[in-house]
């Protein structure tokens, strides 16, 4: 919630509240586990400094253990730093195989965008590998241990998206970087209401969220073009700044919200503003498209095509007031 003083004609000032969400608004998250990937900058650093800060136990997936042990000293709070690599699946495997114990969130938000054509170290196109691929395995390895529910980064230019299942890596198309970028978005709301949809058959309390920060002006948005001086100077009010971004997700992590959402900022377009659950492209909830690339991405990363959960035990009062 926002305060705002307002004096009138030279009157006595009045405060009013909005319903503008922002961090200050987070419960006490002491006694939580979160797990976020890409944390050693950008959104998932704001997001694990301003979780860590409501007091949560954060775990920083990095893929560089010395930048990552780096920042977590800059933090306040309880965190600690694992070395992940999504787009090497053994290094996921490595990860979800050294973890003990429950996690309340785990939140899905290393990515790459619009790098040249390259391969993983498992021979799939990068961005489908690194944004889709790597975290699909890694939830599913770690869903057994998860507690309240998922949340996955995407873009608002999965709306740009043709996906292509039968060329998922780029292997008869021309190679496109946006539009590559724009599948691997597109791939990961597909993952998420799919992921949700079968929760809620297997009767799981847990819940699947997707989160997107509008246009976010940090350093990966930089790296793919999308940010010059010249630009900024007079279109950079359109914009979040990464403070604002990493609301969205903030939200999406510890809100009451329903499995299946997509959640983004409230302003022009959904470019920047405060969270909100709004709807993403039709595509990206086409049950018969989400089916299929499940499938798919369960035989190109070997895991069984079903989840698996572990039995829920009964849920304490703080872990009932997040939901």
């Amino acid at each position: 919630m926002l305060l705002l003083s307002l004096t009138v004609n030279g009157a006595k000032p009045v405060t009013m509240t909005t319903s503008r969400w922002t961090s200050t608004d987070l419960p006490d998250l002491s006694g939580r586990v979160v797990v976020v990937t890409g944390a050693s900058g950008g959104l998932g650093l704001q997001t694990a400094r301003v979780l860590a800060g409501a007091g949560a136990r954060v775990v920083l997936a990095v893929r560089s253990l010395d930048k990552g042990q780096r920042v977590a000293a800059e933090i306040s709070g309880d965190t600690q730093v694992r070395p992940l690599d999504l787009a090497e699946l053994a290094s996921v495997r490595t990860f979800a195989d050294g973890w003990e114990g429950p996690i309340d969130v785990l939140i899905n938000n290393a990515g790459i965008m619009a790098v040249p054509e390259g391969r993983t170290a498992d021979g799939f196109e990068l961005q489908i590998g690194t944004n889709h691929l790597g975290p699909f395995l890694l939830t599913n390895l770690l869903l057994p241990s998860i507690t309240d529910r998922v949340v996955t980064v995407t873009s608002q230019l999965h709306r740009r998206a043709q996906l292509d299942p039968d060329d998922l890596n780029w292997e008869c198309r021309k190679y496109d970087k946006m539009r590559a970028y724009s599948d691997s978005k597109l791939a990961n709301l597909l993952f998420t209401f799919e992921l949700q949809r079968q929760l809620s058959a297997a009767g799981s309390r847990l819940r699947a969220v997707a989160a997107h920060p509008g246009v976010a002006r940090t350093n990966l948005a930089k790296a793919a073009g999308g940010s010059s001086a010249t630009f900024d100077r007079y279109f950079g009010w359109l914009f979040n700044d990464v403070e604002r971004g990493a609301l969205s997700i903030e939200y999406a992590a510890t809100q009451d919200v329903p499995g299946g959402s997509y959640v983004g900022p409230d302003g022009l377009a959904h470019l920047r503003g405060y969270p909100e659950v709004h709807e993403p492209s039709s595509a990206a909830r086409d049950p018969q498209t989400a089916g299929r690339l499940w499938e798919l991405s369960a035989r190109l990363t070997g895991v069984e095509p079903t989840i698996h959960l572990t039995p829920e035990p009964a849920i304490d009062a703080r872990t009932e007031a997040m939901r």
